[in-house]
């Protein structure tokens, strides 16, 4: 049975992220979710909104990848959320992310951005990148 190819690459960012000091240091450990506890210390990452789209040529399959990362933070200002979205950029483009039954072809930090919720107290960072895969031929 063929995995899906969105949710390996998932959980190749989630051990790629998980795997760096640099990531973790900031978040305080292994703070990176998929659906964040209630009680969740701050500062944390999660997963968002992920779209898939066909992406298959004339010869070859595959599908593109529009994958969104959230960073939450309370630190007083979006200093924090700055230095989290940059280790994470520097960690995730054009990272060699291992994708169980598929070739990640590439991985591109599309965009980023730092804002101050509506709470006042929460600042919120919003991360995406683009990855194209292929299945591996059986």
């Amino acid at each position: 049975m063929a995995t899906s190819a969105s949710w390996e690459l998932q959980k190749g960012i989630y051990q790629t992220l998980a795997g760096d000091p640099s990531v973790t240091g900031l978040l305080g450990g292994a703070n990176i979710f998929d659906d964040a506890p209630q009680d969740a210390d701050y500062p944390y990452l999660t997963f968002g909104q992920s779209t898939i789209r066909d992406w298959s040529t004339g010869t070859e399959d595959g599908l593109e990848h529009i994958l969104t990362l959230h960073v939450w933070s309370r630190a007083g200002g979006k200093k924090q959320t700055h230095e989290i979205i940059e280790a994470i950029r520097n960690v995730l483009h054009d990272a060699p992310v291992t994708v169980s039954d598929h070739t990640l072809v590439n991985l591109r930090h599309e965009f980023s951005e730092a804002r101050q919720d509506p709470d006042g107290e929460t600042y919120h960072g919003i991360v995406r990148y683009r990855a194209v895969t292929e299945p591996i031929a059986a």
